[in-house]
């Protein structure tokens, strides 16, 4: 009887270290486009698995301090063609998956943000930087990690004027995102004291320039372009429709540094940053995918990192939980940037330094020496409270 009531007790304690054992599940869906967008330079074409790949990382990372806390991560993706609905695709996301990354043009982020919103998923925009989705058209259901056109014209803008430079050339594209950068342009030049002496638009009339006359058509072209233009200290440049910005360095009629959309660039990320402990990271993620990271790469990881690191904080898996403690004072996330990011908890927009980067190395980082804030120092990259007009809803 005793070894009989041994043998139970000791059945009971292994059912129950099984079950204790048992991991908490934490889906985390992925969507984005099928199609990688094309860039001037052959070298800069994005991977197929560009922003997914950052996520995968991200998920490997949590899962290793989740093991010792009882938690799992697993990741669910969703590519979506020319056509289809993104709504769909989100929705069938949510059946399983209480977090979703999303790397949509805004228009398509608004309608799957509101069609989820009464099923309590929180979506992280990793991919557009469109002020609007942080201002009249933000979202209480989207954590913005992707930095937004204002950040970015503002790191730029803050180191030329360090440098001196505040006498700009601004050169716009003809596509509509070409002409929200150079709005934000503007508002950095008028904020920090920069003066733009002229504007010129670069008019997409389309053709082929990858010929073999590209290169003698170009050389002629550019030089012609920013010909006659008042004196000015830097040619900045809007165009993220990557129609012309490649072909300006070393190109222009005067000598002068380009920067914006080329040359001098402002980014989240860059495969050159090597600061912060960033060599460990970047190896990582170059044994897993054969490639660099890239910004969008880098914007997924720390979405899923914000995830991993808040879901360790409440040791809960419970969506609303873990989002109440991102949206809260007490959360920051690491991210090999030189300090912890929080939240901007009147948009939900990410804080975090931004890299000036040349295509090769970090040239510098903002927000810059002597450009302070009563709050962060990184308020002062993008729209700041006292501007916003974000009603989260």
């Amino acid at each position: 009887m005793i070894r009989w009531l041994a043998g139970l007790i000791g059945f009971g304690l292994a059912a129950t270290s099984a079950l204790a054992a048992e991991p908490a599940l934490i889906g985390v869906g992925y969507i984005g486009v099928a199609a990688p967008r094309s860039t001037l330079s052959l070298i800069a074409q994005p991977a197929e698995n560009d922003g997914v790949a950052g996520a995968r990382l991200a998920i490997d990372d949590n899962n290793t301090t989740g093991k010792f806390l009882g938690q799992r991560f697993v990741l669910e993706e969703r590519r979506i063609k020319q056509g289809e609905d993104p709504v769909q695709a989100a929705t069938a996301l949510a059946e399983k998956n209480g977090f979703i990354i999303t790397d949509l043009p805004a228009d398509a982020l608004l309608k799957v943000s509101d069609a989820l919103r009464d099923r309590g998923t929180v979506l992280f925009n990793a991919g557009a930087i469109d002020e609007r989705l942080r201002e009249a058209d933000c979202r209480a259901n989207v954590i913005h990690t992707a930095p937004t056109r204002a950040m970015l014209a503002d790191a730029l803008g803050q180191y030329l004027v360090w440098k001196k430079w505040s006498r700009w050339l601004l050169v716009v594209g003809s596509h509509d995102e070409d002409k929200l950068f150079a709005d934000a342009l503007r508002r950095t030049a008028a904020r920090f004291g920069a003066k733009i002496v002229q504007e010129k638009t670069f008019e997409d009339k389309g053709g082929a320039r990858r010929t073999d006359s590209g290169v003698t058509l170009i050389q002629r072209q550019m030089p012609v372009f920013t010909q006659g233009a008042p004196a000015y200290d830097v040619l900045v440049a809007a165009d993220e429709s990557e129609v012309f910005g490649g072909y300006l360095p070393y190109r222009t009629w005067d000598p002068r540094p380009v920067a914006g959309s080329a040359g001098l660039v402002p980014r989240s990320w860059d495969a050159s940053q090597d600061q912060w402990g960033a060599i460990q990271m970047q190896n990582r993620f170059v044994k897993l995918n054969s490639r660099r990271m890239t910004a969008l790469d880098m914007q997924a990881w720390t979405a899923v990192r914000m995830i991993g690191e808040a879901t360790s904080r409440t040791n809960s898996g419970d969506v609303k939980k873990v989002t109440d403690f991102i949206k809260g004072p007490d959360f920051s996330v690491a991210a090999f940037k030189g300090t912890r990011l929080t939240l901007r908890d009147w948009n939900l927009q990410l804080r975090q330094p931004i890299l000036l980067v040349d295509g090769r190395m970090v040239v510098s980082v903002s927000p810059q020496e002597g450009f302070l804030h009563q709050v962060s120092e990184l308020d002062t990259l993008g729209y700041d409270r006292p501007e916003s007009k974000c009603k989260l809803k």
